[in-house]
């Protein structure tokens, strides 16, 4: 193989390199030109482009159009190409004879990938994907089998076997990722920090002068839809080596970068501080935080919500994939996170789940009777995530690569939770609590120190030191409680309602607050299904505002910021009117009343029975407190307010008497075998300040 450097009449200079006899020719670097017979390489720039930019050839010769695909191919009818994604990224077609056909999933290897990748000049594949990933072809499945060695300029360089893959459909069609010469790290396929590929070396990208028409056509080059969000301050981490030394000029319709004007002054103070970070993709969550709200697709260029009919879990994990947002945690209904405007989407998506994007996923047709009232809402993991509570109260655990790890209480200050409560969509912090409030947590615990300014929009936007702290363990893990409506006068799960207003915190009125919103508010501080709803200030008067708004929740909601309200001010409400509601929490007195009755815990969604054996004052004292119920007057054993059903809990409390919950309390896993129903423990009666019994 040598190097030839072709002329042609009013082209500029270029490499060939020049195969054997009989074989295709393949172009570097970025001369467009193809010999005679030969099909024109895509990307085509047009020659009437102005601009500089040194990586790029001017013509096109006779006039020849470009493929709509990536594509390679000879006079001898062999050739490669990725279809359904972007210029480096899709399903593998081959080309045989006259024709193009796709390639089965099983068999086709790392050194494959590296083939097609380095054939189309893209540079290294970053992920292979089977079963359909970018959708699935037509017409042939490729019978044949690749063994590249990986070395290979070409795919029909690479030995194969001629086996038929009888059970190969195009359910199992291979896609491919390549790197090409522009790639978004440390989010997804669709965000991330911004890197150039400038010959060998990936540049990172200053968000000086990075605008909207550069945005778009980073997005349109990665076939990921338009640009949300632009952000600079090294939001995705700091990148490493080289930042790249031109200044974009896109003027918006380009397909790639690299057809994109430069100017080629260097920006001296552009540091890896100010690398870009670009968020583009076809699907977004709106209402919540980046990685939950209601679903929302875009299509040519409208922003359409989705039917929450027939979307299940296969449809969540691709749309958390895509917006880089880990696993799924909850798929909401009805509207869960505010009624959407515009159009609801009219195709039902069918995602098997390992698809990259929404629009690979197969998807059927119009759903007539669906409304904004039915539009579905998805809570993704995020970076970040409360564990052991609800979504907006519990153990912090961060994200860090694909592991999640806990995070010590050492040094956690009011910057800090501000910044987790503003990322997970939940308003103010309430309380911080160390010790591991919520649980010890497992496996690693992370070893940065937060040091957030307190205005950040995520975490991973904070300054970190990277000491570790070498005496935290998990009896160190923070827990954090940040919602917009809190519970007070009474314990965690019971108290006066108040609701968060801007920076201000505000009673509400007890006129038409109702089971669906007392199931709202239970809900959203994690304290399970509401006990009572009690009027007339029962939990003590509030001071401040009593809030306007009436609530309107279907019961579904998340949060109570997702219910409707009505804007008509109750002008005869006052601090007498204030509603107060008990939520079960995690505790529960059954049997009696509120304050008196069979211990019962849960644990996560089932309640137990507790035994009496060693059951002792300061266990009472907690589930007293936790009630908002006084002091504890007398413990009883031996069923004495009846015997519980259903499963008895297997672990004994160790409570010292100080703790607000019992779950804070140690306890002993060893099962005790003598329980039954007959020990089951009965609490009679806490009594105190708080003890309200309205029955």
């Amino acid at each position: 193989m040598g190097a030839l450097e072709a002329l042609p009449q009013g082209l500029q200079p270029g490499i060939l390199e020049v195969q054997p006899q009989g074989l295709q020719p393949v172009c570097r670097g970025a001369l467009e030109v193809q010999p005679q017979g030969l099909q024109p390489v895509w990307p085509f720039r047009d020659p009437r482009s102005q601009g500089s930019n040194p990586f790029l050839g001017r013509a096109n010769p006779r006039g020849l159009q470009p493929s709509p695909y990536p594509v390679t191919s000879s006079d001898d009818g062999r050739g490669v190409r990725l279809v359904g994604g972007s210029r480096c990224s899709g399903r593998v077609e081959v080309l045989h004879g006259k024709t193009w056909s796709t390639v089965c999933d099983a068999g086709f290897d790392q050194q494959d990938a590296e083939v097609v990748c380095r054939e189309l000049g893209c540079g290294l594949p970053v992920e292979v994907l089977g079963a359909a990933a970018f959708g699935r072809g037509k017409g042939q499945v490729w019978s044949e089998e690749l063994h590249c060695r990986g070395n290979e300029s070409q795919i029909h360089f690479c030995p194969t076997s001629s086996s038929l893959k009888h059970n190969c459909s195009h359910d199992s069609e291979v896609g491919l990722v390549c790197a090409g010469r522009i790639k978004l790290v440390g989010g997804s396929h669709c965000s991330g920090r911004v890197e150039v590929l400038h010959g060998e070396t990936w540049s990172t990208v200053c968000d000086a002068d990075f605008d909207q028409q550069d945005a778009e056509v980073v997005c349109r080059e990665l076939g990921c839809g338009l640009p949300v969000e632009v952000l600079g301050a090294a939001t995705f981490d700091r990148g490493k080596g080289q930042m790249w030394s031109e200044e974009l000029q896109c003027r918006g319709n380009e397909s790639q970068i690299y057809f994109c004007p430069t100017s080629s002054s260097l920006k001296h103070n552009c540091t890896h501080d100010s690398d870009v970070r670009l968020v583009c993709t076809g699907v977004r969550l709106v209402g919540g935080s980046r990685c939950s709200g209601r679903v929302e697709v875009l299509h040519g260029k409208t922003w359409s919500t989705v039917c929450d009919a027939g979307f299940d879990q296969q449809d969540a994990e691709v749309v958390c994939r895509e917006l880089g947002c880990g696993l799924p945690v909850e798929v909401l209904g009805a509207a869960a996170f505010g009624r959407g405007k515009g159009q609801v989407w009219s195709e039902e998506l069918h995602c098997r789940g390992n698809e990259s994007q929404i629009h690979f996923c197969p998807s059927s047709s119009l759903k007539h009777n669906c409304t904004h009232d039915s539009e579905v809402g998805l809570v993704c993991a995020g970076r970040i995530k409360l564990i052991g509570g609800s979504h907006c109260s519990g153990r912090v655990e961060v994200l860090h690569g694909e592991t999640w790890s806990t995070v010590c209480d050492a040094n956690f200050d009011q910057q800090d939770p501000e910044v987790v409560c503003r990322e997970l969509g939940c308003g103010l912090p309430v309380e911080v609590l160390g010790a591991a409030a919520f649980g010890r947590g497992k496996g690693q615990m992370w070893s940065e120190e937060l040091q957030c300014r307190g205005n950040e929009s995520q975490i991973y936007f904070c300054p970190t030191s990277s000491s570790p702290r070498h005496n935290c363990t998990h009896d160190s893990d923070v827990r954090l409680v940040c919602t917009g409506v809190r519970l007070v006068g009474g314990s965690r799960c019971s108290g006066r309602v108040e609701v968060l207003h801007g920076e201000t915190w505000s009673t509400v009125c007890d006129a038409d607050f109702d089971q669906q919103d007392a199931e709202v508010v239970c809900r959203e501080l994690g304290c399970g299904l509401p006990v009572e709803v009690l009027g007339a200030a029962a939990l003590g008067r509030g001071e401040g505002q009593v809030w306007s708004e009436e609530l309107h929740c279907r019961g579904n909601e998340s949060q109570i910021h997702f219910c409707p309200t009505s804007s008509s001010l109750n002008h005869n409400c006052s601090h007498d009117s204030d509603v107060g509601l008990v939520c079960a929490g995690r505790i529960k007195l059954v049997g009696g009343s509120r304050c008196s009755g069979r211990v019962e815990v849960l644990h996560r969604e089932t309640w137990y029975t507790v035994c009496d054996v060693d059951f002792d004052q300061q266990d009472a004292e907690v589930v007293c407190r936790e009630l908002g119920c006084g002091l504890p007057v007398e413990v009883l054993g031996a069923a004495a307010l009846g015997r519980g059903k259903g499963q008895m809990w297997s672990e004994e409390l160790h409570c010292r008497g100080n703790k607000s919950q019992i779950h804070f309390c140690p306890t002993s896993s060893s099962l005790k075998p003598n329980c039954s129903h007959d020990s089951d423990v009965g609490l009679l009666v806490c009594s105190g300040k708080r003890d309200i019994n309205i029955n």
